[in-house]
């Protein structure tokens, strides 16, 4: 990949591609046009823009994270009152005033469906941003130092990866405080091996590169270059899992709650209220129906906004 970063005061890109000829039209040494030539970013942003399946789920996505950000715009009621669940409505089936009908224990699925959105969403996305710095500075650091600081790190990462998520993540929540924050610390101290293993391999595959060399025989430092040359060109794959793994931590904190170690009330989740459905779904389907279909709903969003991204960053797909 051609690397438009500059190296002291000079443009090494332009050094190792070659300037223009004196004959050459003015328009070609501009260089608000150079800015513009095509890159494995900008080549990706408008295969985007261009892909049904990333504008599906990224619109799936946006609506998510609007309605966990701001679900009073939704719904006028708030499971947290008082008055919020009445037993003489338990289990009544959806109608004009109550879309999503009523729960065991009277409550409103829709209200209730609304609210929970907030701590499944704040799993995935603090989970999702713990493991991306962690695995990936972690990663970042034993690909370019290599040597010993490499063995060590890489040695330590296998010994979480014979944790299995779930089991490990039960056997500690079984020991913490159940909320959001807590389940987003405990999935991402399991899940950033991962990350880090993938850019580990891609700084291996990079550093070794052209413009890297050019960079250090140009007299760049090893931090200038670190940032400037390897991260760039090394982060696409750590996106791409990174989105995709979005909505397997949801998924994660979602299997937690419904074995009652996850997300605790008076707090509420998806996982929690397909728990508590699941005891009398035969008799009122509609109790399971609507919290279930808004997490595989939001699970398969992200998953598709993953797919589309990685389909545009991975050269061997075009």
């Amino acid at each position: 990949m051609r690397d438009t970063t500059t190296v002291g005061d000079s443009m090494t890109d332009t050094q190792i591609a070659g300037a223009p000829s004196a004959g050459a039209p003015a328009d070609q040494t501009d260089p608000k046009k150079k800015s513009r030539e095509a890159s494995l970013w900008s080549d990706a942003l408008s295969d985007l823009r261009r892909n049904p399946v990333f504008l599906i789920g990224g619109f799936l996505v946006l609506c998510m994270l609007i309605i966990s950000a701001f679900p009073q715009w939704f719904t006028s009621a708030s499971p947290f009152e008082a008055t919020a669940c009445k037993l003489e409505d338990s289990l009544k089936t959806p109608s004009a005033d109550h879309w999503f009908g009523f729960d065991i224990q009277g409550c409103d699925v829709y209200t209730r469906t609304v609210w929970a959105a907030r701590n499944s969403v704040i799993v995935g996305i603090v989970t999702t941003s713990l493991v991306v710095l962690v695995g990936g500075s972690l990663g970042l650091l034993a690909g370019w130092t290599g040597g010993i600081i490499d063995s060590v790190l890489s040695r330590f990462t296998e010994i979480f990866f014979a944790i299995p998520l779930l089991l490990g993540g039960m056997l500690i929540m079984s020991a913490l405080p159940g909320n959001a924050w807590t389940v987003s610390l405990v999935l991402a101290i399991l899940g950033w091996p991962q990350i880090f293993r993938i850019m580990r391999s891609s700084v291996l595959q990079n550093k070794n590169n052209d413009y890297v060399m050019a960079a250090r025989a140009l007299g760049a430092g090893t931090l200038r270059i670190t940032i400037r040359h390897i991260l760039p060109n090394a982060v696409a794959p750590v996106i791409v899992v990174g989105a995709i793994s979005l909505g397997v931590y949801i998924s994660a904190e979602a299997a937690l709650s419904y074995l009652g170690i996850g997300v605790q009330p008076p707090e509420i989740s998806w996982g929690l209220m397909v728990s508590d459905a699941s005891v009398r779904w035969l008799q009122a389907p509609h109790v399971l129906l609507f919290p279930s279909a808004a997490l595989s709903i939001t699970v398969l969003a992200f998953i598709m906004v993953g797919d589309a991204v990685r389909d545009a960053l991975d050269p061997k797909l075009r």
